[in-house]
């Protein structure tokens, strides 16, 4: 595989603003949690710069955040490490569905959305039985995933969709 330094570049600074987002949104009172600034960036990476940018800003940033800022934490649920999951499934589907199989922006976001929270969800029936707590059907984690960040999901709908447009048409022209 070829390391194409644009590509390379343009991955680190959506690694970059993913760990100062979540700053900004933290600082207005908004929880991560629940509005998700972190993953668009990521989704971005994917859309915009490929499968394996987004896998590389996928995994990268929720753990260089949490490293610099505390954000997400390691503990006493490793959220880092379910999220560095998640992000990289989010990076990986995006590229794919959108730059590889040419499906259209919207349903390509809306199963990367699903997948990413999918995969959430099971990393993090995974780590309970490590980290001693009862088991619970993967229903239950998925639905509470989902409904936790309902107002980060409708900004992603929007958000992303947007800038994606918006960047290929104005700002990614060579």
């Amino acid at each position: 595989m070829k390391i194409d330094l644009h590509v390379l570049l343009k991955t680190a600074l959506m690694i970059a603003i993913g760990v100062v987002l979540p700053i900004a949104f933290h600082a207005f009172g908004w929880t991560g949690r629940v509005f998700l600034p972190m993953h668009i960036p990521v989704l971005l990476a994917g859309f915009l710069l490929g499968p394996w940018s987004g896998v590389i800003a996928g995994a990268t940033t929720p753990l260089l955040s949490s490293v610099l800022t505390g954000m997400p934490p390691m503990a006493p649920m490793p959220i880092a490490l379910q999220m560095s999951i998640e992000l990289a499934a989010f990076g990986l589907l995006a590229g794919i569905l959108y730059t590889r199989l040419k499906l259209h922006i919207v349903p390509s976001l809306v199963l990367t959305l699903i997948a990413g929270r999918l995969a959430f969800s099971l990393v993090t029936l995974a780590a309970f039985p490590l980290l001693g707590l009862q088991s619970v059907p993967l229903a239950q984690v998925f639905g509470a995933s989902l409904v936790t960040a309902v107002p980060g999901l409708v900004l992603q709908l929007i958000a992303v969709p947007t800038m994606v447009w918006t960047l290929q048409k104005y700002a990614l022209k060579r």
